[in-house]
């Protein structure tokens, strides 16, 4: 399968896999060869693809400055605001790489194209339609190895089944994911770096995670879920 292919993984393969599934491309289903040359279907346009608003709101601003990270970032989603700290001094390479493109308006009016019940709300690579979006800067460095977990509410890049390949998508655990994490003790489980957790809006992601899907085993939403902006607070 090359890269312009789309495709569905269940979860429960990929933890037993434990690697190299959650990449850059776009979630749907598989189908079947019957299917070959049809349009794909996609999720429905948001009813509200304009920011209701362009700042982070005063509880977000609150939860930065009560983090003792040096870095954070609010995000406004269609289903609520996010507020992430980074882990700077664990994963600076990443961090950077992030901060880059949040600086940049990347994210601005992208969408979670790959969200899958029970596991995981990816973005940051696609724009309503399911237009893929490329990244900006090159590849970075896999900083597998950090001693930062995908444990619920944290943050990773999302990256191609080469190492060091992750641009601009990430991905937000919405439960223990551990079975990402790298291993030393398993020949070729590189993992995913975690750079950072949610300190406000933990409840945005469980509600984007819980999003009605395009169709069973669909791994994307029924009704597109926009990530309107992203700005770093501190």
């Amino acid at each position: 399968m090359n890269t312009t292919s789309r495709f569905s993984i269940a979860k429960a393969a990929l933890l037993a896999a434990g690697l190299s599934t959650l990449t850059l491309l776009s979630a749907c289903g598989g189908g079947s060869s019957a299917d070959a040359g049809k349009p794909l279907p996609t999720p429905k346009p948001n009813p509200v693809p304009t920011a209701p608003t362009t700042t982070c709101s005063s509880a977000g601003i609150a939860a930065s400055n009560a983090s003792p990270a040096t870095a954070t970032v609010c995000m406004l989603t269609s289903k609520g605001e996010i507020v992430i700290e980074l882990e700077s001094a664990k994963a600076p390479i990443t961090v950077a790489n992030f901060l880059a493109y949040v600086k940049s308006g990347y994210y601005k009016d992208t969408i979670f194209h790959r969200v899958v019940p029970g596991f995981v709300a990816q973005g940051g690579g696609f724009t309503s339609g399911n237009v893929a979006k490329a990244g900006t800067l090159a590849p970075i460095v896999l900083e597998n190895q950090n001693g930062l977990s995908n444990v619920r509410g944290t943050i990773a890049m999302a990256r191609t089944g080469a190492v060091d390949s992750a641009t601009g998508q990430f991905y937000f655990n919405t439960v223990d994911n551990k079975g990402l994490d790298y291993s030393a003790a398993i020949s070729g489980k590189n993992g995913y770096a975690v750079f950072g957790r949610i300190i406000s809006g933990l409840a945005t992601v469980d509600a984007i995670n819980a999003e009605p899907q395009l169709y069973a085993g669909a791994d994307m939403t029924g009704t597109e879920v926009l990530l309107y902006w992203a700005t770093q607070l501190k």
